[in-house]
């Protein structure tokens, strides 16, 4: 399949819970177009901002049945999909699952697309990979830090 656009994603988190924060690279496919998106959490995990990135990604996309490759160093957000495991949650209700309110956001997302993922070895100089490392642990330093509600809230249920 050809591309309308490659979005690169990573996740970061100090402590895991800790602060964390995510980082996006758009790039619209043939074209030196490109945006970056990020934003730091004051206390979340490293997969929750490994799934962030990606709906953050996707939601920016302003047109239905774009056809999007998914860039990311995340096997934990690579196999859900790839593997379909993600889809067998949803039919449970994500019971037992971790970061189900994510989850849910992706799933409305990801139907509206057309999505392949990839996943890159992370620190092994992918030029988009290590600038969205870059972004997610600058996001990740970056005061004020907004709020992971849910996990605050929710989260020590699940770890």
């Amino acid at each position: 399949m050809s591309y309308d656009v490659l979005i690169y994603t990573d996740g970061a988190a100090k402590g895991n819970p800790g602060n964390g924060g995510y980082g996006v690279v758009m790039e619209k496919a043939g074209t030196p177009y490109k945006k970056e998106f990020f934003e730091g959490f004051r206390h979340t995990t490293n997969n929750r901002m490994e799934l962030l990135g990606v709906i953050v990604g996707l939601e920016k996309l302003k047109n239905p049945k774009t056809k999007v490759l998914v860039v990311s160093d995340s096997k934990y957000v690579i196999d859900s999909v790839v593997k379909k495991w993600v889809f067998g949650w949803e039919k449970k209700g994500f019971v037992g699952k971790k970061n189900p309110d994510l989850w849910k956001r992706f799933l409305i997302v990801y139907r509206k697309h057309q999505i392949d993922f990839k996943w890159v070895k992370g620190h092994n100089n992918h030029p988009q990979n290590e600038r969205c490392d870059e972004l997610a642990v600058m996001a990740s330093q970056t005061k004020p830090l907004s709020i992971d509600a849910f996990y605050e809230k929710e989260g020590t249920k699940f770890l």
